[in-house]
């Protein structure tokens, strides 16, 4: 289980890592050209980070839910489920990155 565990975890902070960048680039564009449309990249780039850091504060930080995430009370069928999800949001975000970088 602790493959999926730390699968997981390095799909998390890769989104975090990408959303900061991204937001660093659509707060620069919405402060030059004022438009719609990179401020609402920008809030998208604001709400999808918070979910994610909260996702790190519960795996890691969180005084009741770190120790039960990396119990065995966990089922693995539930971190691969998670993993899924991160990755997958990571393969999203690392694409939406290209084409903005482009």
């Amino acid at each position: 289980m602790t493959l999926w565990v730390d699968v997981v975890r390095v799909a998390v902070f890769a989104n975090v890592a990408l959303l900061l960048a991204l937001g660093y680039v659509w707060g620069r564009n919405y402060l030059q050209f004022r438009s719609k449309h990179t401020l609402g990249l920008l809030l998208f780039a604001a709400f999808l980070l918070t979910q994610n850091l909260l996702n790190l504060y519960f795996y890691l930080v969180h005084p009741d839910l770190s120790p039960w995430w990396h119990s065995s009370a966990v089922p693995p069928i539930v971190w691969r489920a998670q993993m899924l999800l991160h990755v997958s949001q990571t393969i999203g975000l690392a694409i939406l990155a290209w084409v903005t970088w482009d």
